[in-house]
């Protein structure tokens, strides 16, 4: 089916009891021929053979984190928007007039045809044979593997690059709060880092669940083996594949190969190799490496905004300490201001005093030691506050 290219079409009974829309699918083949295909989920669960379960993971209505299974006959890949079934003969991509999926398609295009496609065609049989022999002997990356690349590359390219915007944009801002020669610290200011600390956090979140699943399958050399379709496939073809072979080598070059290079990897499944997800594992260790060091930018942006914030506050702290001191300074000044209103509340009552007929010159003394009072009195409580280290020096 996947071979010849046509478009399936949905059950229109299926679509009107379960009331199930169709959805756009873009298929594409081991020589890089795309088909798009609007089918439902049960044409696609019958096309590929996996289960309900599995096709809801690529559900875009539904949260699921990015996911990477490895089933009998395909592989089932949530990356972000990239949701994908990757088979031993095809890719099928879902939403491909996404304009993040569109570049996708474009790269399948370009790399999913192995490097011996160019050469078909070319000179008669026994330069076939010649060519076929050498293919044999190049240890060339099954064609699940090519799609799980271009894949993995797309993700990490886009996460990379959505982080370096957030970068360009937060780091300026950032610098801008703790600035002296941009003025004071405007909510504006505020607001908008608010804003770029909410999308860090985001695709921080979006980064460590693409690496946390790579780690995962990088721990676990049996998920990592059950993404060997092609190897899956030749293991169950192997018996029959000593009778048949001949009359494929004979008809086909091409298929020849692959079964050849088939028949290796299942001797080498059968011998129970140690190092047979080691091609894998060095895959996925490229891309983990990459997604590691994104995430690792968002470690020391989220450190960077971090420090910001703590520099932001005890500016803060600072200012209130400033603001403490004079309100200290002003409730000592109301205090001696106080006593001083005391003195002369007290002389100012209509109250006769034997010694104020003929002593007016009192009145000038009497102003006179009460304000050097206060103002001893003021400076003595300055002096304690400054020795308790209430105030700076």
């Amino acid at each position: 089916m996947g071979r010849e290219g046509y478009i399936v079409p949905a059950e229109p009974q299926a679509a009107v009891k379960k009331n199930t829309a169709s959805r756009n699918w873009i298929m594409m083949d081991c020589s890089g021929e795309k088909t798009v295909l609007d089918v439902d989920k049960y044409a696609i669960m019958h096309r590929v053979q996996i289960h309900a379960r599995d096709l809801r993971i690529l559900d875009p209505l539904l949260s699921y984190p990015s996911t990477i299974l490895g089933r009998e006959r395909a592989i089932v890949l949530n990356l972000e928007h990239i949701k994908a079934i990757i088979t031993a003969e095809e890719v099928l991509l879902r939403d491909p007039s996404d304009e993040h999926v569109i570049p996708v398609v474009e790269e399948l295009q370009r790399r999913l045809p192995p490097d011996n496609a160019s050469h078909q065609g070319q000179g008669d049989g026994k330069d076939y044979g010649k060519y076929d022999a050498e293919a044999g002997e190049e240890d060339e990356s099954p064609f699940e593997f090519r799609a799980l690349e271009v894949a993995l590359e797309a993700i990490c390219s886009f996460l990379a690059a959505r982080t370096t915007e957030l970068e360009t944009a937060a780091y300026p801002a950032l610098d801008q709060l703790t600035s002296k020669q941009c003025g004071k610290i405007s909510s504006l200011n505020l607001d908008r880092v608010r804003k770029l600390k909410s999308a860090m956090t985001r695709l921080t979140a979006r980064v460590q669940k693409v690496r946390d699943e790579l780690e995962q399958l990088l721990d676990d050399d049996d998920d990592m083996a059950d993404l060997y379709l092609s190897r899956k496939l030749a293991g169950a073809s192997s018996p029959v594949s000593g009778s048949g072979a001949p009359n494929w080598f004979a008809a086909s070059p091409t298929i020849g190969s692959k079964i050849s290079r088939a028949s290796r990897a299942s001797v080498a499944t059968v011998r129970g190799d140690e190092n047979d997800v080691e091609e894998l594992e060095m895959l996925l260790e490229a891309y983990f490496m990459q997604i590691d060091g994104t995430l690792n930018k968002l470690t020391a942006l989220r450190e960077y905004i971090d420090d910001t914030e703590d520099y932001i506050n005890i500016q803060l702290d600072n200012h209130r300490n400033q603001l403490i001191q004079l309100e200290l300074f002003l409730s000592s000044g109301t205090v001696c201001l106080s006593i001083y209103s005391l003195v002369a509340g007290i002389f100012g009552m209509n109250i006769p005093y034997t010694w104020n007929d003929e002593h007016g010159f009192m009145f000038k003394w009497v102003v006179i030691v009460t304000g050097v009072s206060c103002a001893l009195l003021f400076v003595l409580i300055m002096s304690y506050a400054r020795y308790k280290g209430l105030v700076g020096s």
